[in-house]
């Protein structure tokens, strides 16, 4: 039993197969629920439900007209699921002994949390999608603007990789003298109270999975309720990401600063598995979700990437962050949140010009079914290149750079 937890709850996963259970996952979550695993819609609208707390008359705005308002987030699919989630997330968190309130170390960090978020959570709603799906989840989904958004994205988190170096975003991190290295003491009976935490909060979860299967109502050309699932998947979404710390910002971030390809190469794995999967669903009926291709998948990409890095996480990274307790990361939410209000109170005056009047295009339509399947993986494969020339070419800098030192000196 020790050996388990340790192995399979305590210490973290391998990104790779993590990363393609997460591309199986939610390719039967679409093919079962209809819906796309994503997370920033849902956020849109958790920021209408406070306006209209507040007494604001969101029904004149036209972009919360797009989202979908009605219901709440425990009578919504992917409400239901963005909450499964964060219990995802938290159940892992404790069974690992990770939950530990940690606060920004400088007003700095604050500010970067907050504007980062914003921009992110404008951009990704300007783009009609986050990292998810408009990437992970979108690309197997054969739509244009994921290819678009992209590259989009790729170059924003470059720049943004760019400001988070200049030294203002540096931590002042003041050096002293120390007389003897620091005992590390494990509290073994805070981690036996977070374990059986976990045990209650896991436990509680499976209930309501299993009352809102019995309970919620069957959906129009469904055969089973999907509440419960939804709940089921989300757990299991969530609890994936924070045990093999999935962040979609490091998948690129980290090739652009450090020239490390790991989870980039996962990520692309993820979605070549996921492809396929889409495409059998989408053989037996299934609707794709497509979004318009216009240039608001540009200059949503763009802000979303460089809004992410000077975050300092995507959505799945500051939801599993936030719930281990790390306060940085409840802010990056909450500018998430007030970015997509932003975007909603402003659509109406471009909405049309950027987004609605430019056409929706579908790969499998423009190619043909096995077409866009093979245009689809033969993207991904030129993907996997770029990134192992990205790769390449960044150690190949770094040894340059060395030679030209070694040489000054």
């Amino acid at each position: 039993m020790e050996y388990f937890r340790q192995t399979y709850l305590v210490k973290f996963w391998n990104p790779l197969p993590a990363v393609i259970a997460l591309g199986i996952l939610s390719t039967y979550y679409f093919g079962l629920s209809g819906s796309l695993w994503a997370v920033t819609g849902e956020f849109t609208r958790w920021g209408g439900h406070i306006l209209q707390f507040f007494g604001v008359d969101i029904s004149r705005f036209g972009y919360y007209k797009i989202q979908n308002m009605s219901g709440t987030p425990l009578t919504r699919n992917d409400g239901i699921m963005v909450i499964g989630m964060f219990l995802g997330c938290l159940i892992a968190s404790l069974w690992a002994n990770n939950f530990k309130l940690r606060f920004p170390t400088s007003p700095i960090r604050i500010a970067q949390a907050l504007i980062g978020g914003i921009i992110s959570g404008f951009g990704a709603r300007l783009a009609m999608g986050c990292n998810l799906a408009n990437f992970f989840t979108g690309i197997p989904y054969f739509s244009l603007h994921t290819w678009v958004f992209t590259i989009c994205m790729i170059v924003g988190v470059y720049f943004g990789t760019k400001v988070v170096k200049l030294p203002c975003f540096l931590p002042k991190a003041t050096p002293f003298k120390v007389d003897s290295q620091k005992s590390i003491v494990s509290n073994k009976k805070r981690g036996k109270i977070l374990f059986t935490l976990g045990c209650i909060v896991f436990l509680l979860s499976l209930a309501w999975m299993i009352y809102l299967t019995y309970t919620s109502p069957i959906p129009k050309n469904k055969t089973m309720p999907i509440l419960g699932m939804a709940l089921g998947f989300g757990i299991s979404f969530g609890f994936i990401v924070a045990r093999a710390q999935i962040c979609f910002t490091s998948a690129f971030r980290d090739l652009f600063i450090m020239g490390r390809s790991q989870m980039a190469k996962a990520v692309i794995a993820g979605m070549a598995v996921s492809s396929i999967g889409v495409f059998s669903y989408v053989m037996l009926g299934t609707e794709l979700k497509l979004s318009w291709m216009g240039p608001n998948i540009i200059l949503g990409g763009l802000l979303f990437g460089f809004g992410i890095v000077l975050a300092g996480g995507c959505e799945c990274g500051w939801m599993y962050r936030a719930v281990e307790g790390q306060v940085h990361y409840w802010i990056v939410g909450v500018g998430n949140i007030i970015g997509t209000m932003l975007l909603a109170f402003s659509w109406d005056y471009y909405g049309e010009a950027l987004a609605t009047s430019w056409p929706k295009i579908n790969l499998l339509e423009v190619f043909g079914n096995h077409g866009g399947l093979i245009v689809n993986y033969v993207l991904l494969f030129l993907s996997f290149l770029v990134i192992l020339w990205l790769q390449k070419r960044f150690f190949a800098i770094k040894a340059r750079n060395s030679q030209r030192i070694d040489n000054a000196k």
